[in-house]
């Protein structure tokens, strides 16, 4: 037996059947996102590559190889119903799990730069968490539906959810993941919260995890390096706070406008990891202040549309893809919130990257199919409104007709 059903993806509408639309605005925004970010990696990875024998243009193949992998899905996850998603949620959930547990098969999983978060399978490798990222979004969503009134009510019923969340955190932790294990807590319970949980609830359950999560930072030496180093970097600029002092030296040379494409200094092997966790430093050299306020700009249009999307379906009564467009609406959010801010010296290092810019294969396209999932939430929508506006002109066309 299939674990999965056909997915029903959806055709041609019947001639006069109401129709929808995808949202402009919001692909636009991606668009114009994907594109700086492939102009962006060109320009910080050229040495990078050199300096590891690759040619120069190596990590920009790879991220124009992934961002059409990501375009495909997209495509895919856009023309799919979102009913099929939600009856299947609890097989997706299962299915990210597998993903997280395999990261620890030996000759599967794979343990870079100290962390084991990569699956290597028939000659790709990619990271699990970022497929439990979208996963977790509709897992929630559909909770939300089934649950919504028991939820307002019963701190139990938060709890469930929320357990669901811990489990998966657990194993990211494991890895270790802090970064994305506290990305995934901060969407659940965003999510939760928009989904009518008593905040007096949250507040408790906050209580009474902070002591946890307390020892979670301080637990690991690591971790505390990181949570120490942030707060003054230049206290040991050549080990812990290289990083750090390496991106403000690039955002201190960019000043209004940037020095110019292609001539920041600190990606010259100065800057680690450029292309991918601090490229937001890279666009700022280069493109000064404007460059980060358009980064903010692009994510804040792309976010308020998915926000505006989730309000319209709420409306119309389709909660389902409401709580999906909120639930992507905050993991996008965040995500780019903590990377800007582990950039500008305001947030510990946490190895997040910028969506739909920074350099990646498995972040780039679960990018894309979220990207994806919030058109499809607006065809939705627009062909309700569609369905609506029939409706009441067929009302009106009986009422005038003898």
């Amino acid at each position: 037996m299939l674990l999965f059903d056909y997915p029903g993806q959806a055709q041609q509408p019947r001639r006069g059947a109401p129709k929808g639309r995808h949202d402009v605005q919001l692909l636009l925004a991606a668009i114009a996102l994907a594109s700086l970010g492939v102009v962006m990696v060109a320009s910080s990875s050229i040495a990078v590559a050199e300096g590891r024998g690759h040619g120069a243009f190596y990590f920009l193949d790879r991220h124009l190889a992934y961002l059409g992998i990501g375009i495909a899905a997209c495509i895919f996850i856009a023309r799919t119903e979102l009913d099929w998603l939600e009856r299947h949620s609890g097989k997706l959930l299962m299915l990210g799990v597998g993903l997280l547990l395999l990261v620890f098969v030996p000759g599967v999983g794979a343990r870079i730069n100290g962390a084991q978060r990569w699956v290597r399978m028939a000659g790709f490798g990619f990271q699990s968490v970022e497929v439990v990222k979208p996963v977790l979004v509709i897992y929630m969503a559909s909770y939300l539906v089934r649950h919504r009134e028991r939820l307002q009510q019963s701190l139990f019923e938060v709890l469930k959810p929320l357990g669901i969340a811990a489990v998966l955190t657990a194993m990211l932790l494991a890895q270790p993941d802090f970064g994305s294990a506290m990305l995934l807590v901060a969407v659940a319970v965003g999510m939760v919260w928009l989904g009518g949980a008593p905040l007096r609830h949250l507040l408790l359950l906050a209580a009474a995890m902070l002591p946890v999560l307390g020892w979670l930072a301080f637990s690991q030496d690591y971790r505390v390096k990181r949570l120490t180093s942030f707060l003054d970097p230049w206290s040991d600029p050549f080990k812990d706070g290289f990083q750090l002092t390496q991106a403000l030296i690039a955002i201190g040379r960019g000043e209004w406008f940037g020095v110019g494409l292609g001539g920041s200094v600190q990606k010259l092997f100065y800057l680690p990891e450029a292309h991918t966790d601090f490229i937001l430093a890279v666009i700022a050299e280069e493109l000064g202040l404007a460059g980060i306020v358009l980064v903010l700009a692009l994510f804040a249009w792309l976010v308020g549309r998915a926000f505006v999307l989730g309000v319209h379906a709420l409306d119309q009564g389709q909660r389902f893809a409401g709580y999906c467009a909120f639930g992507i609406a905050l993991m996008l959010a965040l995500q780019a919130l903590v990377s800007v801010g582990v950039n500008l010296g305001v947030l510990p290092t946490k190895g997040l990257t910028l969506p739909l810019i920074s350099s990646g294969g498995s972040s780039v396209v679960m990018t894309s199919v979220m990207i994806g999932l919030l058109l499809r939430v607006a065809w939705e929508v627009t062909r309700c409104e569609d369905a609506m506006l029939r409706t009441i002109a067929e009302r009106q066309l009986a009422q005038v007709q003898p």
